[in-house]
């Protein structure tokens, strides 16, 4: 091993520590530990402020020939640790003693490796006190994030993430990465991020730790460096998500989840959905005009006045939903397969064509999907066929 003494070679070792998974994992292990309050969160919500806060001491230790100030550093990752744990309802206490509890150990894992790498004893010494004042640095931002969530920041912070959002996502001047990181609007490990859309355009209709939202323009927007999870959504609301993205390609797919929760939405879709889920809803509802002649030349004798109707043209959406499965139709409509035979007979009867006989291709049953969900949704009343 090539030995280089000095700073550089304290924050390569700090550079290597926020790079590796066992090492940031261990910390926060040792946080949750200290407190049952923090062991009911998950342990990416403290993952990302335990790398952010190892990386961010690294141009601190760089000064160790130099002297210079600790407030002079970046402690945004500690000031948001600090307002998250208090929006999250965790106590000051109990936040503390993980705080303390990671700085701990990962002082002594710092001079582990910087002895492992052969830093001097007279240079090992200034780590350990640079250690220990920039732990104190980093306590007293922790409980200065917290303090101010508790009393103003809740409104700040959220007009700040609204702001950027708004410019990520509506193609406003595109925020830069350090922007979006400040303000604790997470990328995953490639750079990218999730973005959602989300109905009804309400704080509770998506609780993750993982995905800043805003109200913007009527939908709940939302980015993350992965995407909720299913437990994470109102049972009323509908979610829609797109595959990670760098920041350029935000705003297009942004559209798309908007125009696909509109239509899920109408549709009575809930839950979460990936973009590319309802990617024939989106492609199809762009031709309302053609929909509307489908929907004349397949069901133009069904009456959409007429219950019984109405209820023969869900059956049959079931039907296409589900595989062509009687037995699935009917578990989905909690009904008995005889009945879906029977009601997919009458549909035949009253409009002369047929789902059941043969097998007609994939065309065929996308134009009956077409037909029957534009007429069972119609765009405008005066499309209704």
């Amino acid at each position: 091993m090539t030995v280089v003494h000095g700073p550089e070679q304290v924050t390569a070792v700090l550079r290597d520590m926020a790079g590796d998974p066992d090492v940031c994992g261990e910390l926060v292990r040792v946080a949750r530990s200290r407190s049952p309050e923090l062991s009911r969160l998950t342990e990416e919500a403290t993952r990302s402020h335990v790398t952010a806060m190892i990386r961010a001491a690294g141009p601190w230790f760089a000064t160790l020939e130099r002297s210079g100030s600790v407030e002079e550093q970046d402690f945004t990752a500690a000031l948001l640790l600090g307002a998250d744990r208090a929006v999250q309802g965790v106590t000051m206490t109990a936040v503390l003693h993980g705080v303390q509890a990671a700085l701990a150990r990962a002082a002594e894992i710092t001079v582990d490796r910087c002895r492992s790498a052969g830093v001097p004893d007279a240079v090992l010494l200034s780590v350990v006190l640079r250690l220990q004042e920039y732990g104190n640095a980093v306590e007293r931002h922790v409980v200065g994030g917290y303090r101010a969530a508790e009393h103003e920041s809740p409104r700040a912070l959220d007009a700040v993430r609204t702001r950027l959002l708004r410019q990520a996502l509506l193609g406003e001047v595109p925020p830069r990465a350090e922007e979006l990181a400040r303000a604790g609007v997470r990328a995953d490990a490639a750079g990218g991020h999730h973005v959602l859309a989300a109905l009804p355009a309400r704080r509770r209709a998506l609780r993750s730790p993982h995905v800043v939202t805003a109200p913007l323009d009527g939908q709940l927007a939302g980015l993350g460096p992965r995407p909720p999870a299913a437990g994470e959504i109102d049972p009323e609301a509908l979610v829609v998500v797109a595959p990670a993205a760098t920041l350029p390609e935000l705003p297009a797919l942004y559209r798309l989840c908007v125009r696909a929760a509109g239509l899920g939405r109408e549709q009575g879709l809930r839950g979460l959905y990936e973009v590319t889920d309802l990617a024939a809803r989106i492609a199809l509802a762009e031709q309302p005009l053609l929909a509307s002649l489908l929907s004349r030349k397949l069901l133009g004798e069904l009456d959409p006045g007429n219950g019984f109707h109405r209820q023969l043209a869900l059956t049959a959406l079931a039907f296409l939903d589900n595989g062509r499965r009687l037995d699935q139709t009917a578990a989905a409509l909690f009904t008995h397969p005889n009945t879906v035979r029977y009601r997919l007979g009458r549909l035949r009867q009253i409009t002369s064509a047929s789902l059941t006989d043969g097998d007609t291709g994939p065309l065929d049953a996308l134009h009956w999907w077409w037909a029957l969900t534009s007429w069972l949704h119609p765009a405008d009343p005066s499309t209704r066929a």
